[in-house]
């Protein structure tokens, strides 16, 4: 998530747009009024500046785009902690270092422009697709924003705009970067490599208590004790609630008549039929048919084989056409049809098996209809036990008292930390709505009757979190075994990684990898043709990045993408491709590499920007924002 938060907007002509807010609207819930005070802006630049209505509206703006794109809600602690709400004030930072670069350039922007910026903007469109002054008015009072500021900022983001584009527009890419990018792009290796074994340094001896107690002390965090929370539950679901006896006998023989269908298998039969081209050679086929000849050899006499006549062991209504089904279901076993009219010519059908009607009785499947009609029933009252649970709670009983009175039952979870693990580390597994469950009980106090989840609109989840352990750190003692475990993983790790390198080492200085493959006892191997954008199945991508950060003939080593020791290598061979050229970069990468050198234009305009006119920021100004 935090790549994502950080890539989000990832170039200039993003950001520096991002700052004001027109481009799109939402329903943000906040007041401008309280936050329109022109005395507390969150930044300057010159006498250019951001208010913390802005600030906010571009920080919630952010989340929300963020928020669609992982495709969870971003919570205000989760923005906070990867840093959002310190790239969203160097976003604004930009903008306001362009605009008072506009404001000593003199830009400006007319009044029909204006109007016109306006009028496209889709936000303000009525149902005739065509600019709303109600819509406008709406959607700016929605977001407690004044037309006058609407138009301010809309005015800025035109201006900021004559400044991109000027320092842009006609940028081009030399062919030769292109040239050289296909080089880089298309470049293929041959190396060799060994495999360096953990057996070769196992096994290591176990640490002494001064050695495990040092490394310990180091990674204390790592082993500390989390949260945990004692909370209980109590679900609501139909089948909490559906009580299959009190379903009577007459209701359960309607529902088994009303649902015969269902249990019912309806009549097949195995069908055969010998579609002709015309009516005389169907009637030819059917008198020798009368003469006692056999089907099979009639269908062949007409150039048909065994698939050409077989439709299938079928029910009446899975025949498709409705005077083979008629004809078919007419017929005894072994019997044949006269000459009919199918929808794709004369045809005659013959039946060569029955499988007769079957009907599941009543005494099979009362059972299975009594808690059908029971789950019915439960979902129809489901509200009113909500209610009924709810009054109870209301009425002074406790969570336990009000789940007896109404026959549902409470579970306690004694421990659980906020990855659903007990302290022992298992699992609880089996938690309704788990993520959401969890989210609330961590954010929850003690003691508190808290508004009940739903789950997906088929019941709900109380719950009350009863206690709360606060995170710890642990003695060496208490985890012992995991760090003992961890010591010698790590141990193992570091001398292996010294044995490779020194016969890295040892390469470089001129030895072979076949010396140190029957030194070791191991076999080279040989991989040609690598590309440099591989995942490759052997090497791994890190594997792959290690080949290709050394020249012809360098040596190097990497973990074993499987995690069982190092790989040693040399690279043998370097192949340049013969056919790079600037065309061979497709039209999709040219376009991103002009914006990248468009980005890293603008990078220093703003760098130099910055120095011109330095920026003040008002940090307690930004916390109030963020605080509505």
């Amino acid at each position: 998530m935090l790549d994502s938060l950080r890539n989000a907007a990832s170039t200039w002509i993003a950001k520096l747009l991002l700052g004001l807010l027109v481009v799109s609207f939402a329903v943000w819930g906040i007041s401008g009024q309280v936050l329109n005070d022109q005395s507390r802006n969150v930044l300057s630049a010159g006498d250019s500046s951001v208010s913390m209505l802005d600030f906010r509206l571009a920080y919630d703006r952010q989340i929300n785009a963020l928020s669609q794109q992982l495709g969870t809600r971003v919570t205000r602690e989760q923005a906070v902690a990867f840093g959002l709400d310190d790239q969203v004030l160097q976003q604004l930072a930009a903008g306001a270092l362009l605009d008072e670069e506009a404001r000593r350039l003199g830009l400006g922007l007319s009044g029909d422009k204006l109007a016109q910026l306006t009028a496209d903007d889709p936000a303000f469109r009525g149902p005739d697709g065509r600019f709303d002054r109600q819509q406008f008015d709406f959607v700016l009072r929605q977001i407690g924003m004044r037309p006058e500021d609407y138009l301010k900022n809309r005015e800025q983001v035109a201006i900021r705009q004559q400044i991109v584009e000027a320092a842009t527009d006609g940028m081009s890419v030399p062919d030769e970067l292109f040239k050289n990018l296909a080089l880089y792009r298309g470049e293929d290796r041959t190396v060799e490599y060994l495999a360096v074994p953990r057996a070769l340094v196992e096994p290591v001896a176990q640490p002494d208590d001064a050695t495990l107690q040092a490394w310990f002390d180091e990674r204390k965090d790592a082993y500390a004790a989390p949260e945990y929370r004692k909370f209980s539950y109590v679900k609501l679901e139909p089948s909490d609630i559906a009580d299959p006896e009190g379903i009577s006998d007459a209701q359960v023989q309607k529902a088994y008549e009303d649902l015969r269908d269902r249990y019912t298998t309806p009549e097949k039969r195995t069908i055969d039929q010998i579609v002709f081209s015309d009516r005389a050679a169907a009637e030819a086929a059917l008198k020798d048919l009368l003469d006692g000849k056999n089907f099979a050899d009639v269908a062949t006499a007409a150039g048909k084989s065994s698939s050409d006549i077989a439709l299938g062991t079928l029910a009446r209504g899975d025949v498709a056409d409705d005077a083979v089904a008629d004809a078919a279901f007419s017929l005894e076993a072994n019997q044949f049809s006269d000459v009919i009219d199918g929808a794709f010519g004369p045809v005659i059908v013959y039946v060569s098996d029955i499988q007769p009607e079957v009907v599941q009785p009543l005494g099979e499947v009362e059972s299975e209809i009594r808690q059908d009609l029971a789950l019915e029933e439960a979902a129809r009252v489901l509200l009113d036990v909500h209610d009924s649970y709810e009054d109870a709670r209301a009425g002074g009983a406790s969570m336990a008292e009000a789940a007896e009175r109404l026959k549902l039952s409470m579970r306690t979870i004694e421990a659980i930390d906020a990855s659903a693990r007990r302290p022992d580390g298992t699992i609880v597994g089996d938690l309704p709505v788990s993520a959401e469950l969890l989210r609330e009980v961590f954010e929850s106090e003690t003691g508190i009757e808290n508004a009940p989840l739903s789950m997906g609109g088929n019941g709900f989840v109380f719950y009350e979190v009863e206690g709360i352990t606060p995170e710890r750190d642990r003695s060496l003692d208490e985890v012992r075994d995991q760090v003992t475990q961890d010591w010698l993983k790590a141990e193992t790790d570091r001398l292996l990684a010294e044995r490779a390198s020194a016969f890295a080492k040892r390469l470089e200085e001129g030895a072979s990898l076949d010396e140190i493959a029957t030194e070791i006892g191991q076999e080279k191997q040989v991989k040609r043709g690598l590309k440099r954008n591989a995942n490759d199945a052997d090497l791994g991508q890190a594997g792959v990045a290690a080949v290709f950060s050394v020249p012809r003939n360098g040596t190097g080593v990497f973990a074993n993408p499987a995690g069982d020791g190092q790989f040693l290598f040399r690279v043998t061979e370097v192949f340049e491709p013969a056919s790079a050229t600037a065309e061979s970069i497709p039209d999709n990468q040219r376009a991103t590499m002009r914006s990248a050198l468009a980005d890293d234009l603008l990078d220093q305009m703003v760098a130099r920007l910055q120095g011109k006119y330095p920026v003040t920021v008002n940090r307690a100004a930004m916390q109030e924002a963020l605080s509505f």
